[in-house]
């Protein structure tokens, strides 16, 4: 496991044991939104605010994931759905592994919609990847979200603690699930997970601070950090964003 634990260190912070993820996969989900235009100009931004790591889809590596100055870890999303497809919480595998070490990633991630009526092959590709990264050393992201019909609320505490759960037990390094709107029920969330928790970021706010209200609850609860997209790239100043996101995440006040 040396090659998980040194890819680990390539997306984690080895003073604060956190980590800043900025997810820019959406161009598969919903297409080229504002901010994802021109990507590579978006992570130059993205890194030098500090962050440990984007996240993006294979065919983007070769058009610049690394652009000038510093470097940033690579993360490759391996699901794929579209939004204007039949269901939209229907998520495939369209990478591999074996794809994602040759791209010279320092992880990998899959979405999981837990409750979605293709639940059962999400679940059979989640365990199938988990396989794959223990073989090739390779950190595994687990995306859990509680998504479907029966779903009432994608942040109810009593769905986003079973999903996280459902992900480290399958095998995920780190989960990413919905933050449960308070301190003590995402409490519930950490410790009822074994695997570290970043939170999601979700749409577009209009206020800041109500963000960075939310980083700093869920790190007083014991998150391991953050995957936030859209909050970062589509704001006004993204190095400036990113920067206050990483000294919210890393700070030890």
């Amino acid at each position: 496991m040396i090659g998980k634990k040194v890819r680990l260190e390539r997306i984690i912070d080895r003073k604060s044991g956190k980590t800043v993820i900025v997810p820019l996969d959406h161009g598969v989900t919903v297409g080229p939104i504002r901010g994802l235009e021109d990507l590579p100009a978006t992570i130059n931004k993205i890194a030098e605010g500090g962050a440990n790591a984007v996240l993006v889809h294979k065919g983007m590596v070769q058009y610049g994931h690394r652009g000038y100055g510093h470097d940033i870890g690579l993360i490759i999303h391996l699901s794929a759905g579209s939004s204007i497809g039949p269901d939209p919480n229907t998520k495939v595998l369209a990478s591999t592994v074996k794809e994602a070490v040759r791209l010279g990633a320092d992880a990998v991630s899959v979405h999981i919609n837990v409750g979605a009526d293709n639940e059962s092959q999400m679940l059979f590709d989640l365990g199938r990847v988990a396989e794959d990264c223990a073989e090739y050393g390779m950190p595994l992201i687990a995306m859990m979200y509680p998504r479907g019909r029966n779903v009432k609320s994608e942040t109810d505490v009593k769905y986003v603690k079973h999903v996280a759960r459902l992900g480290a037990e399958l095998g995920a390094d780190i989960i990413k699930c919905p933050y449960t709107g308070d301190k003590k029920s995402f409490r519930e969330v950490v410790e009822g997970c074994p695997a570290p928790v970043v939170i999601a970021g979700g749409p577009k706010v209009d206020s800041d601070e109500a963000l960075f209200q939310m980083i700093r609850d869920a790190m007083d609860s014991g998150a391991a950090g953050v995957s936030i997209g859209r909050n970062v790239f589509q704001a006004d100043d993204v190095t400036a964003m990113t920067r206050k996101l990483c000294e919210l995440v890393h700070s030890k006040k």
